[in-house]
């Protein structure tokens, strides 16, 4: 804490770095940190504790900063992890790295030895930023106590330039611990260190745009994750449903528009996108999830909204590209496509009945699966499952492969900024760590999280934590004693006899494992099962493990026309 020394001038107020971490986050709006232990970053815990920050101690950094990454995405503020130097830093580099797919506003502190000791090897010396600077958008040393609060801003500042992204801070073992008087140490005060303004991009190309939708017969729109990122769902749904325009939904943009809205499709989008003449990828990036571009028309215009200039127009040619936020630049083409005498709205009523029947056709199809009482259990049974337990206040997290990709078909949340997953990195193990930030994030709100097997065991052992810090969750796992994306990849290459190899686990019952750590746990092999066990782990009010035997020999589509293998 602050603290008064006598000096020749009398007293002098005293101030140590790690409370001047404390008092960055607590101008920025942090209020949990998430971390694991070490000698080099104590200072910070006891800073937080004078500033009233909760202090998550987690088993395995690369959980704190996986659940900072969750933090971010659930509220909107960047999360924040604090974790030693050496493998407590390295530990968390993959956290940081699915963040930097993800465009997910974080910061990690590592601590790193006293730069009174640099270059002598002392303990847990490694060159942090150096190997952090790939992977954030900012990367830096803290040279002295006095900067500690400034540079913390910098970082945050960082965070949120253009796309959102995580920065990394080292602060030397000497520089948390130094103390410095007050009035020489920068402390920016809240709200006054960065931009608070919002691009809506060039209004001629906004005007542009209008003209286009207002003209167009059969548009169609990809709401991505910036949808959520900006906090756009109010101005996407008011201009799709103004103009008539059909939906399409992905990332966290998931929830944009609810479960039977007129304009909201999930399995027609291959049809829309060969057959649109206007498409709108809003916060998308053409990255491995779109083909890299080539799944849309060659024949349909495409405009390209997105936060980062990088992102517009790469891997695939565009008709339009606007950067700016999503929201600021929604709101200024509803704008500009309002008071016009026809807007289009009318004229689109076919092609969207059009679409409406390619849905409803793809759902009739494999709705048999959904409702399969095949033993063992069809995946698609599971997530079915899992859509019709969810509730308006249920958020839902997947963490997986093969298991998820199907969940990715059937599962529709309620709401906005009820869908989470990795992101484009495809990192297993996110499932706990997520699933930690959402429930103390929103303490009010049931938090629903499917693993595959392979994806729980990589984190899982963080469960504990879940239940050291009464933060209870629906938890399933689908079960194949498989990795099994990889598993059909390998049989689609090498064949069946070659199928099994690296990629086979033992057949674990993770109930019992939740029972173990003082959650709640049951083993389901019966498809009729699965719903009353979800209410059951519901009712408990602990976290809880559904440990649910799938079918190893059944495959996603989405597995099956994966193209790493091709």
């Amino acid at each position: 804490m602050a603290q008064t020394t006598p000096d020749q001038a009398g007293e002098t107020e005293l101030i140590s770095g790690g409370h001047l971490v404390a008092k960055a986050l607590k101008a920025e709006g942090v209020d949990t940190i998430f971390t694991l232990c070490g000698g080099h970053i104590i200072d910070i815990y006891d800073g937080c504790v004078d500033e009233g920050i909760d202090v998550i101690d987690v088993r395995h950094e690369q959980v704190a900063a996986h659940a900072a990454d969750g933090y971010a995405r659930i509220t909107g503020r960047p999360g924040c992890a604090v974790v030693t130097a050496g493998p407590g830093t390295t530990d968390a580099v993959t956290g940081v790295a699915n963040a930097f797919r993800a465009e997910s506003p974080m910061l990690l502190i590592g601590g790193q030895g006293a730069l009174s000791q640099h270059k002598m090897g002392s303990l847990q010396d490694l060159p942090h930023v150096d190997m952090m600077n790939p992977i954030t958008k900012f990367a830096a040393t803290v040279p002295h106590t006095e900067r500690v609060a400034d540079m913390v801003s910098m970082a945050f500042r960082e965070c949120f330039h253009g796309a959102p992204g995580p920065s990394f801070l080292e602060i030397p073992r000497d520089i948390l611990d130094g103390s410095v008087p007050l009035e020489k140490a920068r402390i920016p005060g809240a709200g006054g260190y960065r931009a608070t303004t919002r691009s809506a991009g060039d209004p001629d190309a906004v005007e542009k745009l209008a003209d286009l939708l207002v003209k167009t017969e059969k548009p169609c729109i990809l709401l991505g994750s910036q949808t959520w990122t900006c906090r756009a769902t109010d101005s996407a749904v008011k201009l799709v449903r103004e103009l008539n325009l059909p939906a399409f939904c992905n990332g966290a943009g998931r929830g944009t528009l609810p479960p039977g809205d007129p304009l909201h499709f999930q399995l027609a989008r291959r049809y829309a996108f060969d057959n649109a003449d206007l498409i709108i990828i809003l916060g998308t990036p053409f990255d491995f999830r779109m083909g890299y571009g080539r799944r849309l028309s060659p024949e349909a215009t495409v405009v390209q909204i997105d936060l980062d200039y990088r992102t517009v127009g790469r891997n695939r040619d565009i008709d339009l590209g606007i950067v700016g936020d999503a929201d600021a630049v929604l709101t200024a083409l509803a704008q500009a496509t309002s008071g016009r005498l026809d807007n289009g709205a009318s004229g689109r009523k076919g092609w969207v009945q059009e679409l409406r029947e390619v849905e409803t056709a793809a759902y009739e199809k494999r709705l048999p699966r959904q409702l399969s009482t095949a033993s063992p259990i069809d995946p698609y049974r599971l997530v079915h499952e899992i859509n019709e337990f969810l509730t308006e206040d249920s958020i839902y997290i997947g963490d997986g492969g093969d298991i998820v990709t199907f969940s990715g078909q059937v599962i529709q949340p309620k709401a906005p900024g009820h869908w989470m997953d990795p992101g484009p990195l495809g990192t297993l193990g996110v499932g706990v760590p997520f699933a930690m930030a959402a429930k103390h994030a929103r303490p009010d709100q049931e938090v629903v999280c499917l693993f595959g097997d392979g994806a729980f065991s990589l984190t899982g052992w963080d469960f504990e934590t879940m239940v050291r810090f009464g933060l209870p969750f629906v938890g399933i796992v689908g079960n194949n004693s498989s990795m099994n994306q990889i598993r059909y990849g390998q049989i689609a290459k090498y064949g069946e006899d070659r199928g099994r190899v690296g990629n086979t686990l033992g057949d674990v019952e993770y109930s019992k494992f939740a029972q173990m750590l003082g959650g709640y746990g049951e083993e389901v092999r019966d498809p009729g099962e699965i719903g009353p066990a979800l209410r059951r782990a519901r009712e408990s009010g602990l976290p809880s493990l559904i440990n649910v035997w799938v079918d190893p020999d059944v495959y996603a589509p989405g597995t099956m026309n994966q193209t790493m293998y091709k």
